[in-house]
């Protein structure tokens, strides 16, 4: 019965969404005059337009004893230019009835705009002020630093971010990628306004932009509105190449005493980049070991079997340059040890034990089943499409997945088990009540 309601919900989903994923995701590329990599898909059910820019910007690029650069620039971008203070920016933003976001990640800044047809033009009018002209106000500058150093005490609070950021220290030891894009305390309190502009007119330049626009319009109307709205910015220096890790963390336990009623515990080493051919085999096997929730091994094993936890989950984290497994879970500060332990021993079996054909189809029905919710707004089409020009996957990559998937078989599974999951080579961090999590 699981089987064939699993395979109901592929069959629903595939059916109920391809014709508009091929009638409208696929996008059209172009690259304007300044260097920007355009995408676009023509999608008319709704008078709204979705903007994604990608940015090579991110934290990688931080200076040392800067960490945290990167990030304070996105903050701000919004907080003032020479045509707009913050208040304009907003007052706009709000008659509009537009969303304006930005952020940053290791490898990229990002902004994100949803606005209406009509008022396109001014809405790109406004996004290129902040592309081309932001001033960093000391005033503004100071009132962020407060709230990034805000949240980073919020983070140093919380059981889980202490677990992820340990790991990532420990297993990316001289890497940007082992560091908290958001700084510590003390970076961010030393930040310079010079700093801040001299990253911005470096690295936020056209030639090193990705945008992705989904809506109520054509490749013609924005190519127009974008070499109108962008015609003063001009290209810099080029994109860096993928940065990849120098040195991969050994295996270890790093303790961290908390007084908590339950233990956070994260396991993990190296992955895969995002281009690897074995990348969706991968997807595959995690999903049966402890990507598929309730239909996992690890929940099975841990949570339903043994009631050790109540949370559990392994994931294959690949970025464009390198990749991450991780196993979480949360368990009782005394049940810390035999968690860990049974975890080892799912990740062996994974390796050793050979999947069934139905944890087999399980797994390929809900990853192609669930892939068109990734496209169901055009915000989420606009996120995606930049996302498949940054990794380089392909126009038509939306039409291909399903077969990726499908292709896969149980020796693949087994094959890339053995390969590429490591339990000797495990980096275990465990936030808790040492004392009743068992430390000797």
């Amino acid at each position: 019965m699981k089987k064939f309601f699993l395979e109901l919900i592929g069959i629903f989903f595939v059916v109920a969404l391809a014709a508009p994923l091929r009638a409208g995701v696929v996008p059209k590329r172009s690259v304007l005059d300044n260097g920007i990599v355009l995408l676009t898909s023509e999608q008319k059910a709704l008078p709204m337009v979705s903007i994604e820019l990608l940015i090579d910007a991110g934290s990688r690029y931080d200076a040392p004893n800067q960490e945290g650069l990167a990030n304070l620039v996105a903050k701000l971008l919004t907080y003032g230019t020479k045509r707009r203070t913050a208040l304009q920016i907003n007052e706009t933003l709000d008659f509009l009835g537009a969303s304006l976001s930005t952020g940053c990640s290791d490898d990229l800044a990002s902004v994100s705009m949803t606005i209406l047809k009509k008022d396109l033009t001014t809405g790109l009018e406004l996004l290129g002020d902040i592309l081309i002209n932001s001033t960093f106000p000391q005033q503004e500058i100071e009132r962020q630093k407060q709230s990034v150093i805000a949240s980073i005490k919020a983070r140093d609070e919380s059981p889980g971010d202490i677990a992820q950021r340990r790991f990532a220290a420990a297993l990316f030891p001289q890497s940007p990628y082992g560091r908290p894009v958001e700084g510590t305390e003390t970076s961010v309190k030393g930040i310079q306004q010079k700093s801040l502009r001299e990253f911005y007119e470096r690295y936020y330049r056209p030639n090193r932009s990705i945008l992705a626009v989904v809506g109520d319009v054509s490749e013609q109307e924005s190519t127009q509105a974008l070499n109108q709205a962008f015609r003063s910015w001009r290209k810099g220096e080029p994109g860096g190449k993928p940065l990849v890790p120098s040195v991969i963390g050994s295996s270890q336990v790093i303790r961290v005493n908390k007084d908590l009623t339950q233990a956070n515990i994260m396991m993990g080493h190296e992955g895969v980049p995002r281009n690897h051919p074995d990348y969706y085999a991968i997807q595959v096997m995690n999903y049966i070991l402890g990507g598929g929730g309730f239909s996992s091994r690890a929940m099975d094993s841990i949570r339903n079997e043994r009631g050790l936890a109540y949370s559990v989950y392994s994931h294959f984290g690949a970025e464009k340059s390198h990749g991450t497994f991780v196993f979480v879970m949360q368990t009782k500060n005394d049940t810390a040890e035999e968690a860990i332990r049974i975890a080892r021993e799912e990740i062996r079996r994974m390796r050793e034990q050979p999947v069934t054909d139905q944890e087999l189809d399980d797994a390929k029905n809900y990853l192609t089943g669930s892939f068109p919710l990734r496209l169901d707004t055009n915000h989420k089409v606009a996120s995606f499409l930049a996302q498949v020009e940054f990794f380089r996957l392909g126009l038509d990559y939306p039409d291909r997945y399903a077969d990726l998937i499908r292709k896969v078989t149980r020796e693949d599974v087994q094959r890339v088990a053995k390969a590429y999951l490591h339990p000797e080579k495990l980096i275990t961090v465990v936030v808790g009540n040492q004392k009743k999590a068992g430390e000797k």
